[in-house]
């Protein structure tokens, strides 16, 4: 096994992807500065195969010394949010990740030239089919379709062409992984989200699983969509994600492509919101909604091949949304007790 560099290592993706790198065997050195969260406890803080360094990816001289002896990273580091911060922060979201990612190629041209580096395995986004006008979204497709109209989907997509130029100019080889949807445990109110009304709750998130399950268990009655409720998203596990993610670093099939990495499921958010209502307040109560306006980059549909991951990889997310909500309502339950959300 071998040594991995995880940027963002303390976010919400980024502690799935250690955890899942450690139950493999892999040696794995964490950097992020804390600025979303904070200092948060994980379960693996302890594991011998595990150090954390405090620091910004944006650092390129850390960044060299920490890759000097590693065989692969994972470029997770991001400014990221829910939809709110798409508006909120729309220059930051920008700035700051471009910079991020002109760091992070630079350390990791300098590791593979002059030391062990392997790979880098970028994690992008659904958001760069955010101009989508025909589903599913295909690998390739979001080269042909008109780019991302919030700069947060611009800037997913510039990082693909950021790791595409770093293989065509300096040989550093990449994989590049775009994540759908994430549902799990361990995201909590971020330190610079604003807070956004809906209804009688004010949330921090903007992300539509916890959001829902927030809302419904204060008791929100009607409850308050974004929206028409008609829109189509792909829920996947955190740790099928992450498996998926892990499995294309490892895997030499996965060398110089792109893939997404998604449940094959569509669901509705008015789908999904009937189904939290039950899940929480049961059959007895009629499910009552409202729906208010959407923001403006609120993307309609969301639908991607899983075609190609599975062929090429073996991968498949397996956990179903039922599954997903076992976890995550007990969760967000506990932590609307302890306010941490």
């Amino acid at each position: 096994m071998g040594r991995v560099l995880v940027t963002g290592a303390a976010g919400f993706i980024g502690g799935y992807v250690v955890e899942e790198l450690l139950s493999r065997g892999h040696e794995v050195v964490g950097l992020d500065n804390l600025s979303k969260y904070g200092k948060v406890s994980k379960s693996y803080d302890d594991h011998p195969g595990y150090s954390l360094v405090e620091g910004d990816a944006r650092d390129v001289d850390l960044m060299a010394k920490l890759l000097a002896d590693c065989d692969h990273l994972i470029a997770g580091a991001a400014m990221i949010g829910g939809i709110s911060y798409f508006h909120a922060y729309a220059y930051d979201l920008l700035a700051t990740n471009e910079r991020i990612m002109a760091a992070t190629c630079d350390a990791a041209i300098q590791a593979h030239r002059d030391h062990g580096l392997q790979k880098v395995t970028y994690m992008s986004s659904s958001m760069v089919f955010e101009s989508a006008d025909s589903w599913p979204s295909v690998e390739g497709q979001e080269r042909q379709i008109p780019p991302p109209l919030s700069s947060y989907g611009f800037q997913k997509l510039a990082v693909e062409y950021f790791a595409r130029a770093a293989w065509e100019q300096h040989g550093l080889p990449y994989t590049i992984v775009r994540p759908f949807n994430c549902v799990g445990v361990g995201e909590g109110r971020a330190l610079g989200d604003v807070e956004v009304p809906s209804g009688n709750v004010k949330l921090a998130m903007s992300h539509v699983v916890p959001d829902l399950v927030q809302k419904v268990l204060r008791g929100q009655d009607p409850l308050h969509l974004l929206g028409d409720g008609s829109q189509v998203r792909h829920y996947t596990y955190g740790g099928d994600l992450a498996r998926g993610i892990v499995t294309a670093m490892e895997s030499p099939a996965a060398l110089n492509d792109d893939f997404n990495l998604s449940t094959s499921v569509s669901t509705t958010v008015l789908e999904l919101a009937e189904t939290i209502w039950k899940r929480v307040r049961g059959d007895g109560v009629p499910f009552r909604y409202v729906c208010d306006p959407p923001y403006e980059h609120d993307v309609q549909r969301r639908v991607p091949s899983v075609e190609k991951a599975e062929r090429v990889l073996g991968f498949a997310a397996t956990t179903s949304l039922d599954a997903m909500l076992d976890e995550v309502i007990p969760w967000i339950e506990q932590a609307i007790a302890a306010g941490t959300i």
